[in-house]
């Protein structure tokens, strides 16, 4: 199977990524952040380097489609190729980031890419307000983080919405999840485990 978290900056993908992952004992695939040679210069300037930006999480993605699709195993995936393209990408592109051009070529590599692409068997998606998303942030501590303005991350919520609830095909969970601390309180995370078993496996607790 094909799980992936879905979600905002800040909403937790990584941590429920990780935990799931020890839990069912899938194999975990993190986004290459830390690694991504344009990260910082584009926080300091989105304008310049989104296309940059994005044409490389587009190539680092759909390598994992490409993999996964060969295993033989369960692999839980930390974001998809899907609200890549239509929330980060698209709300570059509706907030002057990106060039018709450049977004007109990028929309077309991907939809090359999708002639050999699946939709996920499951996407959790976790839905935070941008209070909450904004808290995470600023405890997390990440510097280049710390440069990114409100009307942003306003967007991406926006479109993670839209993408959610009116674009995306596949099957979704969705996991309120403002009052919810997974990470610390094994009550909130065993709530979430129960509902990806009923999802999967028809099992309710």
């Amino acid at each position: 199977m094909h799980i992936v978290v879905a979600g905002n900056i800040g909403a937790g993908k990584t941590t429920l990524t990780r935990m799931l992952a020890k839990h069912y004992g899938w194999e975990p695939r993190f986004e290459p952040v830390m690694v991504n040679p344009y990260l910082e210069d584009y926080y300091a300037d989105i304008r310049r380097w989104s296309f940059c930006l994005e044409v490389y999480f587009l190539k680092q993605r759909f390598k994992d489609v490409l993999d996964i699709g060969k295993a033989d195993h369960t692999i839980i995936q930390d974001r998809s190729i899907f609200e890549g393209v239509y929330v980060f990408v698209e709300n570059n592109y509706r907030q002057g980031n990106l060039t018709d051009r450049d977004f007109q070529t990028y929309m077309e590599l991907f939809q090359l890419m999708t002639r050999v692409t699946q939709m996920p068997d499951l996407m959790i998606y976790l839905r935070k307000t941008v209070p909450c998303l904004v808290a995470q942030i600023q405890k997390r501590g990440r510097e280049y983080e710390q440069q990114m303005q409100l009307d942003y991350l306003k967007g991406l919520n926006e479109r993670y919405e839209d993408f959610i609830y009116n674009r995306y095909k596949g099957k979704v969970l969705t996991i309120e999840s403002d009052n919810l601390d997974f990470e610390h309180n094994p009550a909130d995370f065993s709530g979430i485990v129960d509902k990806i078993d009923a999802e999967l496996f028809g099992l309710f607790s």
